[in-house]
């Protein structure tokens, strides 16, 4: 009689009914977890069956017939005919998933053991037929594909800037066009050379496919919003997703910096127009510096980055071209212009020596800022996008270092990195200020034979980083999660206890709980600079490009 009862609605779907119309499921507590009686199983049954909307609460009547079977030994068996009583199909999309958010209700309901479950945060895995095409390579394509867009990502701050930087990985890349707007690009794949086909084409790889994160409308969720980069006004709340984030920078790491994105928009500049329009669009700010006599006379320029501010009077920091490089003046750069020129040769775009210095204790200082904010406010709405953020840092120092050790460490992390269910955080100020640091990191040039102090401290900060990411994800139950962030925290501190350290010159590491730039004046072409409120000499007049026209600090 039962099976008839359950029968019933497919003989009614008739030729809609499903070719395998038995859904089983096997609910087991944990062995460490109290006999929990026909009772508690009952009300376990009623809850998986309405998380996945087989048969909603309130509504039994319609869904699906089911039954649950208590025989011993602490766990039901639940079987349910797909065919719902009110004639239609069920939809069974995601239930393995909504299964697990039933059954962590019920732990916390009935205070049972907490058990890992799938959560969408972990990469696609190499198929079976990847692994035994890559016999003859150290990793299956998509492992290598993963790995080089993360890294890519984790450098560039825009969507040209990351296809620029698959392209020079020597990556193949293919986009997807819009069937409605051909113009518009809507996704993209990757493929190694020569990962080919037994017919000898391509193998493409989604960002999709390789993880949750590096789609493309994911990825660009990471980056400023076009069109309001580097145009943050006085008193305007600063964009949750600047280009660049100049907050807690020290001054040798800022003057490298704004020399660094100072001398890449130089060189590519032909004239003085498009050289600061160019800085704009670099996510710099801009304050132009006008003739006292001729108010429309530009004599030179300062810039500087969103959040660059003062530590003690909240004033925004300014460096003059001259003060960053003599070759980056105004007069410098107009003599090359009027012969026709770019306005600085080419030069490396990578730091190097000193410079990769502060970008190091830059980098340390950041993370150690951002495991502070995690373990005081873990709940609270930056830590996601905190979190999110961290795993670019780890995976941008990996290169900077050359570490194999960091590689392990960041290839781990990125599963405690994501938020649960592939969603994408609200950005932050946190998560700015980390992914500045990412991008920073990238431009350094890797040197595997010297382990300094200043490399082991990153490398420390970058491990209490992982730890508070483990205790964010323990306090949310993400158990898979935590175990990833752990491992990755171990896997670290044992990187920078290996081998001696050789010192460093004229670097400090002693990192305070906010550093700034010192106050500097920020230096023009020629005698005249902007003058602070009070002064006899009339403020800079704001121009088209001036980003601020307050004080130059």
């Amino acid at each position: 009689m039962l099976t008839g009862l359950m029968e019933a609605p497919l003989a009614v779907l008739g030729d809609r009914a499903s070719e395998k119309p038995v859904w089983h499921c096997v609910v087991r507590a944990a062995p460490d977890d109290p006999n929990l009686g026909d009772g508690a199983w009952m009300r376990i049954a009623e809850e998986v069956m309405h998380r996945t909307g087989l048969s909603r609460r309130g509504e039994e009547d319609e869904g699906v017939p089911w039954v649950a079977v208590h025989h011993g030994d602490n766990h039901i068996h639940i079987v349910a005919t797909l065919a719902r009583q009110d004639r239609r199909r069920p939809h069974l999309h995601n239930d393995y998933y909504r299964l697990g958010e039933a059954l962590r209700a019920m732990e916390a309901e009935y205070g049972l053991v907490v058990v890992a479950r799938a959560d969408r945060t972990a990469a696609k895995r190499p198929t079976r037929a990847e692994q035994e095409k890559a016999a003859d390579r150290p990793e299956p394509a998509r492992v290598t594909l993963q790995r080089q867009v993360a890294m890519a990502a984790a450098g560039t701050r825009s969507e040209p800037e990351f296809f620029a930087a698959l392209d020079k990985r020597g990556l193949r890349v293919r986009l997807r066009h819009s069937a409605r707007n051909p113009g518009e690009v809507t996704g993209y794949a990757v493929g190694l050379p020569g990962d080919v086909t037994a017919a000898d084409e391509q193998i493409w790889f989604g960002g999709g496919k390789l993880a949750p994160d590096l789609t493309l409308p994911k990825l660009r969720q990471r980056w400023p919003e076009p069109g309001r980069r580097g145009h943050q006004q006085a008193g305007q709340a600063a964009d949750a997703r600047p280009r660049l984030d100049g907050h807690g920078m020290t001054a040798g790491a800022a003057r490298a910096v704004l020399r660094r994105e100072v001398s890449m928009c130089a060189a590519a500049a032909r004239a003085e127009r498009g050289f600061f329009a160019d800085l704009e669009g670099a996510g710099l700010l801009v304050l132009l510096h006008y003739d006292t006599g001729r108010l429309a006379e530009v004599t030179g320029y300062a810039v500087s980055l969103p959040g660059m501010i003062h530590h003690g009077d909240g004033q925004q920091v300014w460096y003059g071209g001259q003060t960053l490089d003599g070759q980056l003046s105004l007069p410098a750069l107009r003599r090359r212009w009027s012969a026709g020129l770019p306005g600085i040769p080419p030069g490396p775009e990578a730091f190097a020596d000193a410079d990769t210095r502060d970008i190091f204790s830059y980098a340390a200082a950041v993370a150690a800022g951002a495991a502070r904010q995690l373990r005081a406010s873990p709940a609270a709405g930056q830590s996601a996008d905190i979190a999110w953020a961290a795993f670019d840092v780890l995976t941008a120092a990996a290169q900077a270092t050359g570490s194999p050790e960091l590689q392990q460490a960041a290839d781990g992390f990125s599963r405690a990195a994501r938020a649960s269910w592939g969603r994408i955080p609200p950005p932050s100020s946190g998560g700015a200020t980390l992914r500045t640091a990412a991008y920073l990191l990238a431009a350094c040039i890797p040197d595997r034979s010297r382990r300094t102090i200043t490399r082991r401290t990153l490398i420390n900060s970058l491990a209490g980083l992982a730890r508070a990411v483990a205790v964010l994800r323990e306090t949310q139950q993400n158990l898979l999660q935590a175990s990833a962030a752990r491992n990755a925290a171990a896997c670290l501190t044992a990187a920078a206890s290996n081998g001696p350290e050789t010192p460093d010159r004229f670097v400090t590491l002693d990192f305070p709980e906010t550093t700034a730039p010192p106050r500097t004046a920020a230096p023009t072409s020629g005698p005249r600079r902007a003058r602070r409120p009070g002064s006899s000499h009339p403020r800079p007049r704001p121009g088209p490009t001036q980003a601020d026209p307050g004080p130059a600090r």
